[in-house]
């Protein structure tokens, strides 16, 4: 590293700066041209500024500084010093304004025609103070409120805003000369001298315009929000009082941060880049100062319980974390009077930007940069020179760790020390509120005094190991559990008393003592006066030493000052302490570049020179010569065979290997966890079209179309396009033809990079062009480059910055109302902030992994956890692991080469690594104790197995090398080694780059292409997964993973390299994704036996034929085929390789092979439930693999090495088994501590874009599930400013994040198989779409059509109306036509009699029967439930938006019914748009009848007749939204409820008329809503009538028809007979779905329709025909859909107690009493299968539970004699009994069965009994038409309930057969005994006691009574 930092100055650069800052100046004239320095710390090609937007981007840099240190204020970082110091002439400007008399003063005259009145500005606007006191005052960012006070108003503040750079700070200090206000009356800006803004502001003033004398005060809002005069500005005043704390003392506190902003920190914490303050960016209560410490200071004592002096905040400085100037460029500019010793720098390696505040705040005055620098004095006491060649003679660059307190200025050689704000917030505690407080179990936050705090830190570094570092998180804990010590102890202590601090005085010593058993790691030094005299002497101490002494790795500097009491700082001097620290402070992009750097200039060259000899001392390169020249032109054979075995280059070529069937990349399966994951997407979009937003509306759309943008990974492109052809989803959404889906994929797939703009536009188009579609985006892997558009770090010239954001977060997308946005991201912490703008409810998570278990699943997840977790799992060889050898390597080679960036270092080192093993294990044996055992086993696998088998497949190793240009230099030297050893055909060595394709040479292409029996000759690998089974390394370069998929042949993931520069979450986990994958059941369930197969147990495996083509590598012990693999001596646990072997025979006999399994992003392998694969249409390699494992592990114990088993055979035979990943020794501390006190990898800061909120917080524990972790990052993190999210600021007013309504987050872990699941959710959701569209509708052929007669009269063809005379001649046919009574009982009629009866397969009691049904497409005449939603009918279904639920009145509504003997009341809710249908008193707003039309009204818009639809347990599918059925024209549409239910359907159906029955019908049947349904209806009738004969209107003029329809209609057609060809064919029929509106008026318009009793329509089916519609009308029974008139069937009722057959049992009686009732058969209904509500909700249950799992009720159990103990049942009587009968025909009227002839006869009653039994319907009542009886004998009687009008002569009129049976029901026991005596049945029927049943209620249910007995 050096003194290479990125961003530092250099001569050449400081000149250009000066010159373009002065030439800005004189250009400018709007914008504040930037201070030098801002320019001089930045890269010249970072920002091109263009002259248009010099003045954003100034404010940008203003407040960039942010991230880097702190946003809730403690300590203050400045930017360049020397800039901080030239304030020379503003002091004398000060002194002369201060000290001489006032300059007579001639004001410019006012432009004509301007205001000049005192207060208000030139343009008329009021600036008082209390006028704008309680206004919203917009100020841009950067500007603050100030109070300018004019001679001539002395009691008023007038109001301006200004540029907070050129206001001091609370020293006096750091102002920028000159000015920059805007007029916050006018609105007018860019102001750029005081002169010309007084003149505007009307000042009048009599002296010169001064800044510093007539800007007087800060102005602050007051808790109320009312904007009040603050504490004065510290002008000169301040300066010239001896403490600066004295004026903080005029400051109240509530000026203090009040709210903790987000703080900084990415890798550990901190982050350069250009970051942006909440707080700065707009106005807060503070008036627009803002309220993080860059305006106002805090104070220690706000935060601490002791009282201390003040010092200044670290602030939201504009810095980026880096090294100062370099030594060579000390000379700043020819001709500076600045001297090298003098010259001052504030804390470097911090990269500085332009500043207004100090870095380090010292009581040094500092001047500002004018023309030139003019060093000022200094007191020596707060300075400290950094001694010359501290790097070069200590080895060390020392990290100064921020405390508690002012750091001093440093001068000199700077360059060698770094300056860290690493543990700063952790002593900043923010405030909190309560409910923060009680969740972090807290007090209050003043609990922790400095003393306190010095101690923790010293105790802390105390325990750290000698290999960590000090990490921001986990000291944060520390601080928290002090902190809920203290409030224990605190409550514990009686009130008043308070716990003793610890006193300054006793400091020193409990430091030293903390310290005293850190074995001399750890030394505290206390200094008296300030902290520098103890940098300086440990700077002194560190500089001096030898190398052979040994530093303390922390020195705790502690400044015990009388004074300003306690500060201090830690400077850390531990050689990995302090470089580990100092690269953690740079982002991956800043240490890529510091790497590139350091290549580029040659700063390697030495190291280089180091790795060009062996570890023997020869000459590398020589070396290889040498091995080539002895090998000459051959090669060592491709495979099968040993590596001493030779051939020509030629004939290399030409071996052809066996194919391998194994590999199978175009199947595609979709699993179980998939399917899953997918249907939870699906279940969320519909959650959002349901939430009421507007903002989706399903049934809208018809198509899905989709587009996948992926970043830019060239890999990742290709391995998307693969997933999208295999899965057959352009297909299946109808998007692609079979033939070009294949070649049209790539228009689908979009990789996020420069041509990305193009390509997004058209699809925006066809978004824009489509409005039916539903387009879904999916950003994939959405975590990746989420920077912002606007963000000021463009810094790092990166192609893809803030494309992302471009994309998904522009205007037209967040519009569109037919886009999805489907986020998808393995981590997804960066999209869940403060800011996110996903809704957490629109977060899919992917299934819990352990539940896969349970469906039969062959392979489980092994992810990140099982990594961590198989640590303990005891077994020799650890699928995680850490080189401990190579460790050691690294760390003598850092402490020779301290300038270097440690990953270059190790690239280095690990490049020889895996030379020098390669050379060992082919020609130089004595290299072999120079390999660490690690490579050395690696390599040997590597190059040994391709050589076991006739295929010549093998493994691959992924070396993680992120610096592209590290990279290419490993692959170009391990290639170079590789050729000259004559391996180039063993194996391959490829560079996996995101922005270049795959290279593969060609004879390696021929060998995959043999595998994979593939016949296309232009085929080349793509992807990682085509590269299946090929021996090869992979260089995987790039700053991330980008979440490309490995082949199941990876065997080795190599993160060596992964080191202290990945200290967040995000960067560390995702490199260890790439080796996450399934594997066999047994790796996780039993890992013991599945990874440790011990040797003994290895020698019973039955071996097979081809054993010798089989492949097992023993991890621990890699073989080689010719010698020993090392010959060191010592246990394998600690060299970890096997110490002899023999040559040429392998160590162990090979078992059955095993191989792993690489499920991709969008595969998991297993099976579905059962076993069974749900659909070849998804992720994955080939059919699911089996989990068998071949031997099951020994009881007895081996002294063999228990190893971990792979294998290159095909699997599916095979255990599936996890790659092994090597790990540095930081990544593996982290990812490793699953137990012990370690901090885990879940606790770090969990990206780099974010930041914690609060240093105060809970912490995250790892069994938190995915979605409690969301909605702790949610509440804990925000977004940095350069976050694509840091713009979602809440709103000002309400305080609201915007959310995006339609855009989902889908979150899993890596290579879990999201990418399945999301393409799987595509289809579904097309699907569904479709399912929207379509309706499934009962498809069902009459029933009994061969009973009717078809020689009656009928009307001819074509006639539109029945004609009435013609009508009634005809004969009423009394089958029932209806499919759905194809169960009941069949209504005898003379044709009856002739038909054989076949014998029926009997139901099973309670199983349904299943019913045809068909899907129909709906059309725009449907009638819709809920879930429908458009913009035509949303205010029929929903409230309008000035209306609310308690705009519906209640209504009661009385009248006596004479069937129920008493008065029923009813009640009416009525919407208030809905009034106008009915009539109300006009006195009480009572209700008074329901508005009816006459019959001679003709209105085109209208129905006349009131549509009633009963109801129940349908409040959600019911079909009652008619708005499209009626055509939109008014209509009045009646609910009948049930009391209970009726919330539940006001709820979904605000906007309808309920009608809510009595509450004693709440367990009623439907035959009680029809009953009163046509009670009311006839009730209203008569009022109406009354009403208006008042009115002149006769009483038969008022219309009498109600519409009684099914809440299951769903659509209606009209049919028409085709003309008959000459062909002699059938007609057929054309049909036409019509409206519900055109069938109701065609209806109404039958002449002479006062004479119709029940008009209705037949039931659709598909099998109309022309025979079906001879009749254009039948008299025959109407069902589900009628016209009722109400005045002609007064005298009939509904049976109110039915539940079955209602309607059947009401036409028979309507028919008996000579009524007519009309069908139409050209019109039919369609009827829609609802599978809720309606009767199945009835179950039957035992009124006393007694257990929970009772066997089920047996109709027959429904009846029991009377007053035995049989279980009495919880269900109504009525209910009970007509089950009963339709299943106990067999017991009840044996005579009757399949005996059509000799009916049941059912007197006044139709009753089912089963279909086996016909039913005779007789009517008792005197003139009823019944059906011929003569000759008839019947089997049986069903006396139900009889009334007055059936006597004992009517039944003598019957004749029965001998043993014909009797069944008479009564209400109760009395009523049975006296109609036996009344019907004098005892005559002709025989009784036995036994033979008397009751229902099997209790007696408070009313049990219905029967009795049975036999015809004698």
């Amino acid at each position: 590293m050096g003194n290479s930092y990125a961003g530092q100055l250099k001569s050449a650069r400081f000149e250009e700066a000066l010159h373009n800052s002065i030439e800005a100046s004189l250009r400018c004239s709007t914008a504040v041209p930037r201070p030098i320095f801002s320019q001089l710390y930045l890269d010249p090609d970072q920002h091109p500024f263009s002259s248009a937007d010099v003045k954003p981007k100034v404010e940008d840099l203003d407040k960039d500084l942010v991230h880097r240190y702190t946003q809730n204020g403690s300590l203050d970082f400045s930017h360049n010093v020397a800039m901080n110091e030239m304030e020379d002439d503003e002091d004398e400007e000060e002194m002369s304004d201060s000290n001489s008399p006032p300059i007579p003063y001639s004001q410019k005259p006012a432009p004509e025609g301007s205001c000049t009145t005192d207060g208000f500005c030139q343009a008329g606007k009021d600036l008082r103070l209390v006028s704008l006191c309680t206004e919203q005052i917009d100020i841009p960012a950067g500007f603050l409120l100030v109070g300018a006070k004019s001679p001539n108003l002395p009691e008023h503040i007038l109001v301006c805003a200004v540029d907070k750079r050129f206001l001091p700070d609370d020293h006096g200090k750091n102002a920028l000369l000159g000015f920059s206000g805007n007029c916050i009356g006018c609105g007018e800006r860019g102001f750029r001298y005081f002169t010309e803004f007084s003149n505007h502001i009307n000042l009048k003033l009599t002296t010169q315009p001064k800044k510093q004398k007539h800007l007087k005060y800060y102005l602050v809002r007051t808790s109320q929000g009312v904007l009040s005069k603050g504490p004065l500005i510290c002008w000169k005043e301040c300066r010239s009082r001896q403490s600066s704390a004295l004026c903080h003392s005029t400051k109240p506190i509530s000026s203090v941060s009040s709210s903790v902003a987000p703080e900084n920190g990415t890798a550990n914490g901190y982050k350069a880049g250009f970051t942006q303050t909440e707080a700065a960016n707009g106005t807060n209560g503070h008036g627009g100062k803002s309220s993080t410490s860059s305006s106002t200071p805090s104070h220690p004592g706000n935060y601490s319980l002791s009282p201390r002096p003040t010092y200044t905040p670290i602030d939201q400085a504009n810095m980026f974390i880096s090294g100062p100037p370099k030594k060579r460029h000390r000379g700043w500019y020819p001709g500076s009077p600045v001297s090298q010793s003098a010259l001052v720098v504030p804390v470097p390696t911090v990269r500085p930007l332009s500043r207004t505040e100090p870095l380090l705040s010292t009581p040094v005055p500092q001047t500002q940069l004018t023309g030139i620098l003019q060093p000022r004095p200094v007191p020596a006491g707060e300075t400290v020179i950094v001694p010359e060649n501290l790097l070069s003679n200590s080895g060390v660059r020392p990290v100064i760790l921020i405390g508690y307190g002012n750091l001093p200025y440093f001068y000199g050689n700077v360059g060698d020390i770094v300056v860290s704000p690493l543990l700063v917030n952790c002593y900043k505690i923010p405030p909190l509120e309560n409910k923060d407080l009680e969740q972090l179990g807290l007090t209050s936050t003043h609990l922790l005094s400095v003393e306190n705090m010095i101690l923790l830190t010293i105790q802390y570094l105390v325990r750290l190991g000698p290999d960590q570092i000090p990490l921001r998180e986990e000291f944060e804990q520390i601080m928290l559990k002090a902190m809920q010590e203290f409030s224990v102890r605190e409550r514990a202590l009686p009130m008043g008393d308070p716990c003793t601090p610890v006193s300054p005085a006793q400091l020193p010593w409990l430091a030293r003592l903390a310290a005293s058993v850190s074995q001399d790691l750890v030394h505290v030094i206390v200094t008296q006066n300030s902290l520098a005299e103890g940098i300086s002497e440990t700077l002194r101490l560190l500089s001096e030493m030898r190398h052979c002494q040994r530093l303390p790795d922390y020195a705790v500097v502690i400044c015990a000052s009388q004074i300003r009491g306690n500060e201090f700082c830690v400077v850390v001097l531990g050689q990995h302490q302090s470089r580990a620290l100092a690269e953690s402070m740079l982002t991956t992009s800043e240490f890529l570049k510091e790497i590139s750097y350091e290549l580029i200039t040659g700063k390697v060259s030495f190291l280089a020179s180091h790795f060009k000899t062996t570890s023997l001392g020869d000459d590398l390169d020589k070396l290889l010569e040498k091995m080539q020249q002895r090998r000459g032109d051959s090669v060592v054979t491709p495979f099968n065979g040993d590596l001493n075995e030779c051939m020509s280059p030629q004939e290399a070529a030409a071996m052809i290997p066996t194919q391998n069937l194994d590999i199978d990349n175009e199947t595609f399966q979709i699993y179980q966890a998939q399917l899953t994951v997918a249907r939870r997407l699906l279940s969320q979009v519909c959650a959002i079209a349901d939430s009421g937003s507007q903002s989706l509306d399903l049934g809208h759309f018809s198509k899905v179309d989709f587009i996948i943008i992926v970043p830019r990974s060239e890999v990742l492109v290709q391995q998307t396009l693969q997933r999208v052809r295999q899965s057959g989803v352009l297909v299946d959404l109808g998007l692609e033809e079979n033939g070009t889906a294949h070649q049209r994929a790539e228009k689908y797939v979009v990789r996020l990079d420069n041509e990305i703009q193009s390509k997004f536009e058209v699809f925006m188009r066809r978004v824009k062009q489509n409005p039916y579609t539903l387009f879904v985006l999916v950003h994939d892997n959405s975590h990746v480059e989420l920077t912002s558009v606007i963000s000021g770090s463009l810094s790092h010239g990166e192609p893809t910055h803030g494309l992302a954001d471009r994309v998904i977060n522009c205007r037209e997308v967040l519009e569109a109302f037919n886009l999805l946005v489907l986020q998808v991201s393995s981590f997804p912490y960066t999209l869940q902030t403060q800011q996110s703008r996903i809704s957490s409810s629109n977060e899919v998570h992917w299934i819990q992994l352990d539940t896969t278990e349970d469906v039969g699943c062959e392979k489980l997840y092994f992810g990140l956890n099982e990594y961590s977790k198989s640590l303990q799992w005891g077994i020799t060889s650890p699928l995680l692991r850490c080189d401990e050898t190579f460790e050691k390597m690294v760390s003598t080679l850092l402490e020779r080469y301290p300038r270097l960036h440690s990953m270059v270092v190790r690239c280095y080192l690990l490049i020889q690594q895996y030379s020098e093993a390669l050379m060992a294990l082919t020609t130089m044996a004595s290299l072999r104790d120079h390999s660490t055992p690690e490579t050395l086993s690696i390599v040997d696998d590597l190059i040994t197995s391709p050589g076991k088998n006739k295929s010549g497949r093998g493994h691959m190793l992924v070396i993680r090398v992120p610096s592209l240009q590290l990279a290419m230099l490993a692959k170009e030297r391990l290639q170079e080694v590789r050729d000259k050893l004559g391996l180039q055909y063993r194996f391959e060595i490829i560079l996996g780059s995101p922005t270049s394709e795959l290279t593969v040479a060609t004879h390696f292409v021929t060998r995959l292409k043999t595998w994979r029996g593939n016949d296309q000759e232009e085929w080349i690998p793509r992807t990682y997964q085509d590269l299946e089974g090929l021996p090869c390394i992979v260089i995987l370069t790039g700053k991330d993973p980008l979440g490309e998929t490995f082949p199941r042949s990876l065997k080795y993931c190599d993160l060596r390299l992964i080191d202290s520069s990945y200290l967040t979450r995000t960067a560390l986990e995702q490199e260890v994704g790439l080796a996450c994958c399934y594997v066999s059941k047994e790796v996780v369930r039993g890992p013991a036996a599945a990874l440790d197969l011990s040797g003994k147990e290895t020698e019973r495996v039955p071996t097979s034929d081809n054993d010798s083509e089989e492949l097992l590598i023993d991890l621990e012990r890699p073989q080689s085929n010719s010698s020993a693999v090392t010959g060191t001596s010592g246990s394998i646990m600690e060299n970890g390789v096997s110490s002899s072997s023999t040559a040429g025979k392998p160590q162990q006999q090979p078992l059955t092979p095993t191989t792993s399994v690489r499920l991709d992003e969008g595969i998991s392998t297993g099976t579905a439930v059962a076993g069974e694969i749900l659909k070849q249409e998804c992720d994955s390699l080939g059919p699911p693999m089996a989990s068998s494992t071949t031997s099951k592990p020994s009881s007895s114990s081996s002294s063999s090495a228990q190893a971990l088993s792979w294998s290159g055979q095909p699997r599916g035979l095979h255990t599936a088994l996890p790659p092994v990943v090597i790990l540095s020794k930081a990544a593996y501390s982290l990812l490793g501590s699953q137990k012990g006190s370690k901090l885990p990898s879940s606790s770090l800061l969990p990206h780099a874009d974010v930041a914690w909120v609060s240093s105060l917080r809970p912490g995250l524990h790892k069994d938190m599930s995915s979605e409690e972790q969301s909605l702790y990052y949610r509440q804990w993190t925000s977004a940095r400013q350069h976050h694509a999210d840091y713009s979602n600021q809440p709103d000002p007013i309400s305080g609201v994040r915007t959310l995006h309504p339609r855009r989902l987050l889908l979150t899993g872990p890596p290579q879990v198989g999201k990418t399945g699941s999301y393409l799987q959710f595509l289809r579904i959701l097309f699907r569904m779409l479709i399912r929207l569209l379509e309706v499934d509708v009962y498809d069902e052929e009459e029933i009994n059509t061969d009973h009717t007669d078809s020689s009656e009269l009928s009307q001819s063809e074509g006639e539109p109306w029945p004609d009435i005379e013609t009508f009634s001649k005809m004969t009423f046919d009394v089958s029932v036509h209806d499919p759905k009574y194809s169960l009941m009982s069949p209504v005898y009629s003379e044709k009856l009699a002739g038909v054989k009866q076949e014998v029926i397969k009997e139901y099973k009691a309670e199983q349904p029967r299943k019913r045809e049904t068909m899907s129909m497409m709906l059309t725009k005449y449907a009638a819709y439930n809920t879930f429908h939603h458009c913009e035509q009918c949303h205010q029929y279904m929903d409230f309008t938006p000035n209306s609310q639920m308690s705009d519906s009145t209640l209504h009661a509504f009385t009248f006596s019914s004479s069937m129920l003997g008493e008065e029923v009341q009813l009640y009416f809710i009525i919407p208030k748009s809905k009034e106008s249908h009915f009539v109300f008193s006009k006195q009480g707003r009572h209700l008074e009848s329901m508005r009816l039309p006459l019959v001679s009204d003709k209105n085109l818009n209208a129905v006349k007749s009131p549509i009633f639809t009963p109801s129940s347990g349908r409040h959600e599918h019911g079909l009652l939204n008619l708005f499209h059925a009626m055509e939109g024209i008014s209509h009045l549409h009646l609910l009948v409820v049930k009391e209970y239910e009726m919330p539940l359907y006001r709820k979904y159906w605000p906007n309808h008329i309920m009608l809510v029955l009595p509450g004693m019908f709440n367990n009623a049947g439907v035959g009680a809503a029809r009953f009163l349904i046509k009670e009311l209806s006839y009730h209203n009738l008569e009022l109406e009538r009354n009403r208006l004969e008042e009115l002149g209107v006769k009483r038969q003029c008022v219309w009498p028809f109600i519409v009684v329809m099914d809440d299951s209609c769903v659509l209606w057609n009209i049919h028409s007979v085709q003309e008959q060809t000459s062909q002699p064919t059938e007609a057929g029929i054309s049909s036409k779905n019509v409206s519900l509106k055109s069938v109701l008026q065609h209806i109404e318009a039958t002449p002479k329709i006062i004479h119709y009793a029940i008009l209705g329509i037949q039931k659709w089916n598909s099998k109309l025909t022309s025979q079906n519609l001879k009749a254009p009308f039948s008299r025959c029974h109407v069902h589900d859909f009628i016209l009722l008139n109400i005045d002609l069937t007064q005298n009939v009722q509904y049976d109110f107690n039915r539940y079955f057959c209602e309607d059947v049992d009401f036409n028979l009686r309507t028919n008996s009493s000579g009524l007519l009732i009309c069908r139409f058969n050209n019109f039919s209904l369609m009827k829609k299968h609802v599978q809720v509500g309606g009767q199945r909700d009835f179950i039957i249950k035992p009124k006393l539970m007694v257990s929970e799992n009772l066997a089920p009720i047996l109709p027959l159990q429904y009846v029991c004699a009377p007053d035995s103990e049989h279980t009495l049942l919880a269900a109504p009587a009525q209910f009970l009994l007509e089950k009963f009968l339709q299943h106990a025909s067999y017991k009840l009227f044996p005579k009757a069965i399949h005996n059509f002839k000799s009916p049941v006869l059912a007197i006044d009653c139709y009753l089912n009994i089963g279909q086996e039994v016909a039913i005779c319907y007789v009517s008792s009542r005197p003139h009823s038409s019944n059906v011929n009886c003569e000759g008839v004998f019947f089997s049986g009687l069903l006396l139900y309930l009889c009334d007055s009008f059936v006597g004992a002569d009517l039944l003598k009129k019957f004749k029965f057969l001998k043993g014909a049976t009797l069944c008479v029901i009564c209400q109760d026991r009395s009523s049975l005994r006296q109609t036996i005596v009344r019907l004098e049945l005892e005559d002709e029927w025989q009784f036995r006691l036994r033979d008397e049943f009751q229902t099997a209620n209790s007696s408070d249910d009313k049990p219905l009574y029967f009795l049975t007995g036999r015809h004698v």
